[in-house]
């Protein structure tokens, strides 16, 4: 019997998670050159997915403002309004195009901080061609990196993870000391495809909780027991070499390397120090009961602080579900209310906290995230307060890395799916491109079976290069100065008055200030202004000739020009 059906027969180890700090995970069984790559890797950056399970409303979260009346005509009952308030969309980009910008929901505000900060990206249109709609197939889909008419029985990860070398025998020939931790590991409670490698098996089983009795944990692992005659559950002797006590041998061998991950992971658990950061933990609006606590806090603390102890791991999945909104997506007296604003919420305001917290870590270079979901929803809504399943969807991009902006454009709403302007395995070639450094032909001819960087579209046409990654030397000020400044300070020399023109990319309470060379303020004044240009004036009478400093200071928003003084 082959070792594949013989785990199904038995039920061990194919997909029973391990449960650590409250987080269920599941690692990846991996081989000693495929760790040998991950450790001899020529950087140290990670990436995690996150995946938004039950195919996410993409135009309720990325709204298209320059055809927003027929999108609120085609989904009346739930679209978010625009308007002037505090539960309207926010506008994310004031400085591209009109035709091109598009408007979040209003729990997303933590989005567009990271985005003005130069830490988030949205790709619009995301998904490949005959997307049909179904929550297994796509999944599978998205996590085997093929088309609509593949059946991969590896995952995209997987074959990344062991692109280079051929899989030796599991599970006596690993972990080593080059790499001690598991190349991917998966929170939640499944194993998902993403992860497998061709006659691979990702290795999981149960275990509790608590981290501070690992120890009485891993003791629970023992096998069966044989009616006393043998408490591990070890074959007889006379079974040595027969096929059952060879796969018995196995299994036992599984376990074996299942408690030395445990107590790596442990042990990095308890090296790091604990998180100095805040992440959310409830959603502080009105909402489902169900829907309140935000499932990716424990994830992502987890990630930060196994990161913070050293683990080696190469990828991680994260998971939030709900998003299969066929009715109540929102609440029939305020659609920026309800389960999918919860979930919105969640994700925004969970990775704010995971990236400011990878930061305190001095980690923040080394993270990528992005989210994948099976499919978008439909343009129309339907009569119950929700949307049916429809195909393409919006990409959030986050961290240091990013080269800030919105790709592609706004969707034709008057068709009844948003069309396609990326296939997804576009964006994930080129992150493990320009990311994680691999090769455009191993990624070509080893990972997704066709140039999805610079190629062919299928059908006709090309793909266009994508430029995702900046230097991640760059930091917050660089993307702040180019949404938030002073424009202009006119004129300037001066005499009886001078303009200060400000842009901001928010609705802000800004402070600006007029200061001579010894740091006193000669004049002030503040203002709450929305998105765009605004020009205020200083009437320079009384005051001085000489050199001064106006300083415009909000939120994001710090910036000050020399002015000089003429009488």
């Amino acid at each position: 019997m082959k070792r594949r059906n013989f785990l199904k027969k038995v039920g061990f180890a194919a997909g029973v998670p391990i449960a650590f700090q409250g987080v269920p995970i599941n690692v990846l069984g991996s081989h000693r050159k495929l760790q040998r790559l991950a450790a001899q890797s020529d950087n140290d950056r990670v990436i995690v997915m996150i995946q938004l399970h039950g195919g996410n409303d993409g135009l309720n979260t990325v709204i298209p403002l320059s055809n927003y009346d027929e999108y609120y005509s085609r989904r009346a009952n739930i679209a978010i309004p625009y308007k002037v308030g505090n539960r309207t969309l926010i506008p994310l980009d004031s400085t591209i195009p009109a035709e091109d910008q598009v408007g979040l929901h209003p729990d997303m505000q933590d989005f567009k901080f990271l985005y003005d900060t130069g830490r988030a990206a949205v790709f619009q249109g995301v998904s490949y061609e005959n997307n049909n709609g179904s929550h297994f197939r796509g999944r599978d889909i998205w996590f085997m990196g093929g088309s609509s008419d593949d059946y991969l029985s590896s995952g995209w990860i997987g074959r990344y993870l062991g692109k280079e070398y051929e899989p030796l025998s599991y599970p006596e020939d690993f972990p080593t000391a080059e790499m001690p931790d598991p190349l991917a590991l998966e929170m939640g409670n499944d194993v998902s495809l993403l992860f497998h490698q061709e006659g691979n098996i990702p290795t999981s089983i149960s275990l509790g909780s608590d981290p501070n009795n690992v120890e009485d944990l891993i003791n629970q692992l023992e096998g069966f027991v044989d009616e006393g005659i043998d408490p591990r559950g070890n074959p007889p002797a006379f079974l040595d070499n027969s096929p059952y006590g060879q796969e018995m041998n196995w299994i036992l061998g599984l376990e074996d390397k299942s408690e030395t991950y445990i107590r790596r992971l442990a042990e990095i658990y308890d090296s790091a120090a604990e998180t100095t950061v805040t992440y959310p933990e409830t959603y502080p609006f009105n909402g489902p009961t169900g829907a309140k606590r935000n499932p990716l806090t424990n994830q992502l603390k987890l990630v930060a602080r196994l990161l913070a102890g050293g683990v080696k791991t190469k990828v991680f999945l994260v998971k939030i579900g709900g998003f299969d909104t066929h009715a109540s997506q929102v609440e029939e007296h305020d659609p920026t209310m309800g389960h999918h604003a919860a979930l919105l919420y969640h994700i925004s305001s969970a990775m704010r906290a995971f990236l400011n917290d990878l930061r305190s870590r001095g980690m923040e270079d080394r993270v990528l995230a992005l989210t994948m979901s099976e499919f978008g929803r439909r343009i129309g809504s339907n009569g119950s307060y929700g949307t049916d399943h429809g195909t393409g969807g919006p990409i959030l991009m986050f961290g240091l890395g990013v080269k800030q902006g919105i790709y592609g454009t706004v969707p034709d709403v008057s068709q009844s799916n948003v069309g396609l302007q990326f296939d997804y395995r576009q964006v994930y070639s080129n992150v493990l491109h320009e990311w994680m450094g691999v090769d455009k032909e191993i990624i070509t001819n080893d990972i997704f079976f066709g140039n999805f960087i610079d190629g062919t579209k299928p059908g006709g046409g090309n793909y266009e290069p994508m430029d995702l990654i900046k230097e991640v030397i760059l930091g917050e000020k660089d993307a702040l100065r180019s949404k938030y400044k002073i424009q202009s300070l006119y004129p300037n020399p001066a005499t009886n008055y001078t303009q200060v023109k400000i842009f901001v990319n928010n609705v802000q309470d800004v402070k600006i200030q007029l200061i001579d060379i010894n740091g006193r303020v000669v004049s002030q004044f503040a203002r709450t202004v929305s998105v765009g240009e605004h020009t205020f004036s200083f009437m320079l009478d009384g005051v001085n000739p000489g050199f001064y400093f106006v300083k415009a200071k909000s939120q994001l928003l710090d910036d000050t020009k020399r002015l000089l003084v003429r009488k």
